[in-house]
């Protein structure tokens, strides 16, 4: 079964459960992939669905910073509780010394040896680790390793 299917099979479990707020949430991130889909005439396969998920996970994080900001924590709580039913579509996040492993991999796979070469590391990277790791952390541990 597909990641797509199971969001799927999910939301019609949410209408049985009427469970409305998950049922929202869900609603939200297949109408995101539905979105994708028809921007880029494609059908998305799994890695392209976790990034779809990535891009929501971020905006519900950047919205609660905010939220919090403007003591608003009947707002921060919606947002916590999608970012929890988003974070169970999200497979289990790698390790710090996985995540170096894998770098240090790519390092010698593409012979990068400074800044200039980030892009081309970053490439090999993202599909390895996509929706296993926070690629924010690891551009970070990119940079550090080209540089230092």
């Amino acid at each position: 079964m597909s990641l797509r299917e199971k969001i799927i099979e999910d939301m019609k479990q949410a209408m049985r459960d009427k469970a409305t707020a998950r049922l929202s949430t869900i609603r939200m991130l297949l109408a995101a992939i539905k979105q994708r889909e028809v921007d880029e005439r494609i059908v998305l396969d799994d890695v392209q669905v976790l990034t779809v998920i990535e891009k929501l996970l971020k905006q519900r994080r950047e919205s609660i910073v905010q939220f919090e900001k403007g003591a608003r924590p009947d707002l921060v709580a919606i947002e916590q509780a999608e970012v929890e039913v988003l974070l169970a579509y999200m497979p289990a996040q790698m390790g710090e010394a996985e995540i170096e492993a894998i770098v240090a991999e790519a390092i010698a796979q593409t012979g990068a040896q400074g800044p200039a070469d980030m892009g081309k590391l970053m490439a090999v990277l993202k599909p390895k680790l996509a929706g296993r790791a926070d690629m924010g952390r690891v551009s970070g541990l990119v940079k550090a390793r080209l540089t230092g």
